[in-house]
């Protein structure tokens, strides 16, 4: 399969090889109602589900609410996300947390597991990524750039901590993962007095733990996906010297929040959204086809 435009608006696009056989495909929606789910048999034709969770619906979360991920666990499907924290005592400008919400259907309706947040770091998160190897299971998120000021710029950092198996909370501290240090992830620093980490996807290839996270200002045409390399889920991380892996390319911009999975044929895919000339600044779903080489770095072929 060679990269192709999804027909359809799809910011932070998560998809879910599902033990159907199917497809299904969340997203943040842009005008906030919340998470659209479609699905597909060939990743070409997609079947529009609408909402698989309303914000209208939701038990603790009162807006911005991004970056949905999918999950299908004993024939249950968790939808972990990020939203505005109703609980606000000290009024932060931003009070991201991560929910999750189950629902016996990928299509859902999802109905949120609590209502509260998973867990309270202190301090905002969004884009959650979980990971489950021998009965563990594996938070990933991105602590904002909010009141995290370093050597002059607002830093946002990766991090990942254990989840406990019912998803009612986490096992030990929050280990930092991923943080900017590399020249490209500072494109858009000047700009915004900000450098990012975030949208964390995590695999395991061989032997090793790879990370694939995406730098710079999400809304800009700097945004790009890069990945780093651990033995363990909970590293520590070496960023890979090629990176970025994934940039803008032809009329295609801002390309980032990236997920990967396997493809009809079994074959390895990167989904993300990027921004065209003709899309404006709504974030249109992309899907390309992705390799390992034989020394066993990632490369990806927009």
């Amino acid at each position: 399969m060679t990269t192709q435009r999804l027909p359809f608006k799809a910011a932070d696009l998560f998809i879910l090889r599902a033990g159907d056989g199917r497809y299904y495909l969340y997203c943040t929606s842009e005008d906030g109602s919340g998470f659209p789910v479609r699905s597909s048999a060939d990743l070409i034709h997609w079947t529009d589900h609408g909402l698989a969770l309303a914000s209208a619906d939701a038990r603790w979360g009162t807006g911005c609410f991004w970056a949905p991920e999918c999950y299908e666990i004993d024939r249950r499907y968790y939808l972990f996300y990020s939203a505005d924290w109703a609980y606000n005592p000290t009024g932060a400008l931003e009070n991201f947390r991560i929910g999750v919400a189950v629902s016996n259907d990928p299509k859902g309706p999802f109905t949120d597991m609590m209502d509260r947040p998973i867990f309270d770091p202190g301090y905002p998160i969004i884009d959650a990524n979980v990971y489950q190897e021998d009965g563990r299971y594996y938070l990933f998120y991105s602590r904002c750039c909010y009141e995290h000021c370093v050597d002059g710029l607002e830093e946002s950092w990766i991090y990942g901590v254990e989840l406990k198996p019912d998803f009612t909370g986490v096992i030990g501290e929050p280990a930092l993962l991923l943080r900017p240090e590399q020249p490209w992830e500072g494109r858009s620093a000047a700009a915004t007095g900000r450098r990012w980490n975030k949208g964390s996807y995590l695999l395991k290839h061989g032997d090793h733990y790879l990370m694939t996270y995406s730098g710079n200002f999400f809304g800009g045409p700097d945004y790009a996906v890069g990945y780093a390399v651990a033995n363990s889920p909970l590293g520590p991380y070496r960023k890979a010297a090629e990176n970025p892996i994934l940039e803008r390319y032809g009329e295609v911009t801002g390309t980032g929040h990236s997920c990967m999975f396997r493809g009809p044929q079994n074959e390895w895919m990167i989904g993300y959204h990027g921004r065209t000339e003709a899309t404006g600044q709504d974030r249109v779903g992309f899907i390309s086809p992705a390799e390992w080489t034989e020394d066993g770095r990632l490369v990806i072929h927009p």
